[in-house]
């Protein structure tokens, strides 16, 4: 993990899932706490915080979708929703109330692994001071709205800056339609989902090597974008 990574609360209440997934982790180096209530995972959190939180929706005592939402009210902490729960609607209500990624179980660990770097690369640069934003050739300057790509400048359309600027401010994170299009639009518009696919091809034309198969700018199906910052 090259030391991203320390503490680790896994938020589950089946116990075939920690012990598959304990030992792995633990040998790439993380140190993994678990939680298998809801009450828990917000009590463990408090009292001995976490880098990164897995978290199943299907919890004994509270769906996981109020954890995200109690958890944010006072903790920008990355959240991974691990989850049986493979509908669309499921996916983008938990990273409408702030999490960061949702993986399908059954997952293989080194996926996960990577997610977890991937959103906490992704933190570093949200959180940092810092007015650019750099990733392999792609370099924004937020004070002067300039972009630029190998050291050219790119010329952008104000919504192409604006769907850019939000996946670069949840760099590594799902962002979906309806975030994109309240930071776009505004929340009062009419855009839909189509809208969105419209204005991140004309991006994806400006900013990838080869827009027919984007390494930058990602899609979730059904969901949304992701801007990666995976180096590996």
């Amino acid at each position: 993990m090259s030391g991203v990574l320390g503490r680790l609360l896994i938020v589950d209440d089946e116990p075939q899932i920690v012990r598959a997934l304990t030992p792995a982790l633990a040998a790439a180096g993380v140190t993994v706490a678990v939680a298998t209530t809801g009450e828990a995972a917000l009590t463990a959190l408090a009292s001995d915080p976490s880098e990164v939180v897995i978290l199943d929706l299907g919890l004994p005592d509270m769906d996981g979708k109020e954890v995200i939402q109690r958890i944010r009210e006072w903790s920008d902490v990355p959240i991974i929703v691990l989850s049986a729960r493979d509908l669309e609607s499921e996916k983008i209500a938990a990273l409408d109330l702030g999490a960061d990624d949702f993986v399908n179980k059954p997952v293989g660990v080194g996926e996960l692994l990577a997610r977890m770097r991937a959103v906490m690369r992704g933190r570093e640069r949200r959180f940092s001071a810092q007015p650019a934003f750099r990733f392999g050739a792609l370099e924004i300057n937020f004070p002067a709205r300039r972009v630029l790509v190998d050291g050219q400048e790119v010329r952008l359309t104000p919504r192409e800056y604006q769907l850019l600027r939000i996946l670069a401010g949840h760099a590594g994170q799902v962002v979906t339609h309806r975030q994109i299009i309240i930071a776009v639009w505004g929340s009062d518009a009419t855009a839909d989902a189509q809208f969105v696919r419209v204005l991140m091809a004309q991006l994806r034309q400006k900013l990838e090597a080869d827009a027919s198969s984007p390494q930058l700018l990602l899609t979730e199906p059904g969901i949304g974008y992701r801007l990666s910052c995976d180096e590996d």
